[in-house]
């Protein structure tokens, strides 16, 4: 759930992190004044109790008869026949809405990202008669951005905090992380969504208002009305900022996309057909193989299955693939044809003196789990001489790059003189990563240095960059090119709280204390509560 704490201009910038989507949330505008952010720490799994006698009011809604709508193949027309939530007359949705109307690009971007997921996201809603508003949810938390990472760890187009994932039943680990899975998040985030709408009586404002802070904070909130003899509807209710914020920003989309001509906004039109289609695989599989199976670039299939963490599907899975339907055909046949022991290419390792399971495991981008499942190992002693079998990229640079090795923390390069960069090459990089972070051509990079494509580079070697690409950074600090390669790169804004150090926020986020301190210029060995940090944190290493 991502709550904009108000009105703020310029770029935006979303943080989200929210209670199944999230309860933690953080969203920043910047369009001119700041008035702070509001950070709360996520609710915890009692908040999700169904038991609590107090209840809200039942309310009727719905001002669109959906029966009379006239039938249209596109799906915004579509979405509009499903709308059914009330939008009232509330200074609180009116400034929300202006904001909207007022950035008109940010609008299409957010379009442009949804595309490929939308009328995925609609089929599901419909099918489970929910109200269609919940498919422009994502818009608030995460502006359809499926690698969009919150202060708060919460991921993917839902906003899933970890212990709310898993309690949905959200895998998070080494190879895959559900909560950014584009079909399982989904249905859990509908799951979550319809199961609040339950609790508090169909009421959809209480239930949406739930989803950003918690079940328990808004029945709290309910509770306390009560005594007091107020009433206990969502616009009277005492509730964080964030919250208070996060409806009527739903109520404003969605009050946009009803009309978009009334407030100078144009919707490209989205032909309601089916897009993607999920494909069952049947077992692990290499991701370079699968994207040259359907005919597509790596980097898209990325975008498609943006739960996988590494170079290949999770072993004990999900087996399935979300992939575009005009492509399935073909890649079931070649998948078909493809025997399941050559699906992961394997390479024999002969153990060295010195070794050890978790130096073999490092140093080829894998688990010590792994390599005892896979080799039949009830301990972790191994014996020099003897051999391991390693499962391996079968294009190692991409691989690298898109998965096991994405794009580390690099924080900002000073460039110097002439339009050039010096870049020093850390553990993990490739030339394809660092050529993608910079914008550049990475046979280009290799000619300016002196070296071949696939070389390996040596970590503390200075790399030149000529005339690097400084993209806008978009929501969550990633690129706002739409067309750029599947970056897992987030820049993250931390408040300092009470109690924290360099050390626990590391730990926090997966990231070194030095990296902490280099990219926040700091000296001291104290931080200050209230103090905000600057994090460049990998999403795909956040699920370990």
């Amino acid at each position: 759930m991502i709550p904009f704490p108000s009105r703020l201009p310029g770029l935006l910038l979303l943080t989200a992190a929210a209670l199944g989507g999230c309860s933690q949330t953080l969203s920043v505008r910047t369009d001119g004044d700041d008035p702070g952010t509001i950070e709360r720490e996520p609710a915890t799994i009692a908040d999700y109790d169904l038991t609590d006698p107090w209840r809200a009011t039942p309310k009727v809604t719905g001002t669109v008869d959906p029966t009379t709508a006239p039938a249209t193949g596109d799906v915004w027309a579509r979405m509009r026949r499903g709308f059914t939530l009330e939008i009232p007359s509330n200074p609180r949705v009116e400034r929300e809405t202006d904001w909207y109307a007022a950035h008109p690009a940010y609008i299409e971007r957010v379009q442009e990202r949804a595309t490929p997921y939308l009328r995925y996201i609609v089929d599901r809603i419909e099918a489970r008669g929910l109200p269609m508003e919940l498919a422009l949810l994502p818009v608030v938390e995460s502006a359809y951005q499926p690698f969009a990472y919150s202060h708060g760890r919460a991921a993917g187009l839902w906003q899933f905090i970890p212990s709310t994932g898993k309690h949905f039943g959200l895998k998070q680990n080494w190879w895959y992380d559900g909560r950014r899975d584009i079909v399982a998040s989904t249905d859990a985030a509908l799951d979550y969504l319809d199961q609040l709408s339950r609790r508090f009586d169909g009421d959809w404002e209480l239930a949406l208002a739930a989803y950003n802070s918690g079940a328990g904070t808004v029945s709290r909130a309910i509770r306390k009305n009560r005594g007091k003899g107020r009433p206990t509807d969502f616009w009277s209710l005492d509730l964080p900022r964030e919250t208070s914020g996060y409806v009527p920003r739903l109520l404003a989309i969605t009050r946009i996309v009803r009309d978009p001509a009334a407030f100078g906004v144009s919707l490209a039109p989205l032909p309601d057909e089916q897009r993607l289609q999920p494909v069952d695989i049947g077992s692990q599989l290499d991701l370079a193989m699968a994207a040259e199976m359907a005919g597509l670039e790596i980097d898209e299939l990325y975008r498609l299955n943006p739960g996988f963490n590494r170079w290949a599907t999770d072993p004990d899975g999900p087996h399935r693939l979300l992939l575009p339907v005009e492509r399935v055909e073909r890649f079931s046949a070649e998948l078909a044809a493809l025997p399941v022991e050559e699906r992961v290419r394997w390479q024999r390792y002969r153990i060295r003196r010195g070794d050890n399971l978790g130096s073999i495991a490092r140093r080829h981008h894998t688990t010590v789990a792994l390599l005892q499942q896979v080799n039949g190992l009830k301990s972790s002693r191994i014996r020099a001489g003897r051999h391991l079998l390693i499962p391996i990229a079968s294009r190692s640079q991409e691989g690298e790059a898109l998965a096991a090795n994405r794009v580390r923390a690099a924080g900002p390069q000073r460039r110097s003189a002439g339009g050039k960069t010096w870049y020093r090459v850390r553990s993990g990089d490739s030339l394809w990563a660092i050529s993608r972070r910079y914008g550049v051509d990475h046979r280009d990079l290799a000619e300016w240095n002196g070296l071949s494509t696939g070389e390996t580079l040596r970590t503390g070697a200075r790399l030149e960059i000529r005339n690097p690409q400084d993209a806008e950074p978009g929501p969550y600090g990633l690129p706002s090119d739409l067309d750029a390669p599947v970056n897992t790169l987030s820049r993250v804004n931390y408040r300092v709280r009470s109690g924290d150090s360099l050390f626990l926020i590391a730990r926090k986020f997966n990231v070194k204390v030095a990296d902490l301190r280099r990219w926040n210029t700091l000296s001291g060995k104290y931080l200050q509560p209230g103090q905000t940090l600057r994090l460049y944190v990998d999403v795909a290493e956040q699920s370990l």
